[in-house]
């Protein structure tokens, strides 16, 4: 049968066979292509969400207990500061600056322009006026003062931070930390979300 076609035929055959074949080659190389584009757009939204939306952390070490104990993995908000100042008591975190990869989250204490002073008896004045304030559950023990022991004058810029645990806390009364600048906040603690008992929205107020 295939000896008795002619050349037209023949052709219109061989066209056909090359059609048949290049669809399911087409098909794949669709089908990768709309892959890699779905994955370009996840990995695109997952940078955007981890460099200026929020990202995890996990809270090592008892300096921000009660509020915060070892293991809590938290979101930190890196969006709200864009919009506005942190505030007083606000729970922020941010980089240490003798030790790569290593974050410090801590409580906004004393804000800029301000005077932070520690008396003896461990009360907190904030230019010359006693801090009302529950969040350090233990009174500051002499030793502990550190830098406040005299007045310590914020610049424009800058934040004194302190921790909840206020006995077992490096923070900015020492000098390896010492107040830490409006730039150098990578955001505000946002959520618990783990263990899953703890879940829930950070209060800081």
């Amino acid at each position: 049968m295939v000896k008795g076609m002619n050349e037209s035929m023949k052709k219109g055959i061989d066209k056909g066979a090359a059609r048949g074949k290049g669809r399911p080659l087409n098909r794949v190389l669709r089908e990768m292509i709309s892959t890699l584009l779905y994955l370009l757009i996840v990995l695109c939204i997952t940078y955007v969400v981890i460099h200026y939306v929020g990202q995890r952390t996990e809270v090592q070490g008892a300096s921000m207990e009660a509020t915060l104990s070892h293991g809590d993995n938290l979101i930190v908000d890196k969006v709200t500061y864009r919009f506005r100042d942190p505030q007083r008591f606000d729970i922020i975190v941010f980089p240490f600056q003798h030790e790569e990869e290593t974050y410090f989250i801590k409580r906004i204490i004393g804000l800029p322009g301000e005077t932070v002073q520690i008396d003896l008896d461990g009360t907190i004045y904030i230019d010359g006026e006693a801090l009302e304030e529950s969040y350090g559950r233990e009174i500051i023990r002499p030793e502990n003062i550190g830098l406040a022991i005299k007045p310590v004058v914020l610049g424009e810029d800058e934040y004194f931070v302190m921790g909840d645990n206020r006995n077992n806390s490096s923070d900015s009364r020492t000098e390896a930390v010492g107040n830490i600048h409006r730039d150098d906040i990578i955001g505000r603690a946002w959520m618990r979300i783990w263990p899953l008992s703890e879940i829930g929205i950070l209060k800081h107020q």
